[in-house]
């Protein structure tokens, strides 16, 4: 017996590896050292930081690979993962430095990979960020026929005097709000549920209240915010990143807020997109909760002192950025209080 009779395919694997080579290879910048293949990867690190701190961050895209493999296109997930993660370091301050993903599958299905790296590989470019490896499991019996999972690590770099200071957020602080690219990669378990379960909806469905087709809308890619904010890192006049993932807003704005302190968001103050009021009405989704598993509209939260709110906002006209104030911090205990 050998090992493809229990359906592990070691040739495919290689062949599929040739092809992510060269994905991968597009996305090298001068500081990789080693090639796709190597048994660790090497990166060097360049001497324009005085006091270099690395950052380092793991993720994953939840059920929408469900969304993928229902539509048979693979090429979204893998750039909303490195998007993810980038916006994860970002809230300290982070640039990307590498990235490496994990994919597994039930059978190596070479198409279905490829287009995976792709998406892997579009996010980097876009985010100025080396994809320098990873690793692909074929995983018979473990995996559902078509399904596969991914995972990517991403490892950035602050200087150190340019890591926001939560204990510098103070009361009357203003907190910024931009706009999302829709779910994210975030409520998709529910999403599922609401749509397919209780709907009946499938991917092809055209839904008049979202203007758009099922999976279209679910499919719309993580939005990266370190293209437009990087350039505002060397100015150190945002003092908290918040990346409105799993947990919304409840769960993580208080993780940029000193203990002393909380904030109020006022929902009047921005248009949130249809998808999100369809779900709400469909799935008879308590307000509160749509706000503690969605991003409602907003995918980063920045909190600014009053003083350097003009400077911020500015900044964000001049790329043509939506932006609304949706909030203010407030003396408390280290919570969000929504005004719905």
């Amino acid at each position: 017996m050998k090992y493809r009779d229990a359906g592990v395919n070691i040739k495919a694997a290689q062949e599929s590896v040739k092809k992510i080579r060269r994905l991968a290879r597009e996305t090298f910048s001068s500081s990789v050292l080693t090639d796709i293949g190597s048994f660790g990867a090497l990166f060097e690190i360049k001497k324009k930081y005085a006091e270099p701190v690395l950052v380092s961050s793991a993720d994953g895209v939840g059920t929408k690979l469900e969304i993928a493999t229902m539509t048979e296109r693979y090429d979204t997930t893998g750039h909303d993962l490195v998007n993810h993660c980038v916006n994860d370091i970002l809230t300290v301050g982070a640039e990307p430095l590498f990235f490496l993903d994990y994919i597994a599958t039930p059978k190596l299905n070479e198409k279905i990979i490829e287009e995976i790296v792709m998406g892997l590989a579009k996010g980097c470019k876009e985010n100025s960020c080396s994809l320098v490896g990873g690793e692909m499991a074929e995983m018979p019996d473990f995996y559902k026929e078509k399904h596969y999972d991914i995972a990517g690590f991403i490892v950035g770099i602050v200087e150190k005097k340019r890591i926001p200071d939560i204990d510098a957020v103070k009361p009357d602080d203003i907190l910024i709000g931009l706009e999302s690219n829709g779910l994210h990669t975030n409520g998709f378990s529910l999403v599922r549920k609401i749509l397919f379960s209780k709907l009946k909806l499938t991917v092809e469905d055209y839904v008049p209240e979202i203007k758009n087709y099922v999976g279209e809308e679910l499919l719309r890619v993580h939005r990266s915010y370190f293209p437009l904010l990087s350039p505002l890192r060397e100015r150190g006049i945002i003092k908290g990143y918040a990346h409105i993932t799993g947990g919304g807003f409840y769960d993580n704005i208080p993780r940029i807020l000193p203990h002393n302190c909380s904030c109020i968001i006022d929902t009047s103050t921005w248009e949130k997109p249809p998808i999100f009021d369809f779900l709400k009405e469909q799935g008879d989704i308590p307000i509160s909760e749509m706000y503690r598993t969605f991003n409602m509209g907003i995918g980063m939260v920045l909190i600014v002192d009053a003083e350097n709110k003009e400077e911020l906002e500015n900044y964000l006209i001049s790329k043509k950025e939506e932006f609304y104030e949706i909030g203010q911090v407030v003396a408390g205990e280290r919570n969000v209080e929504i005004k719905f």
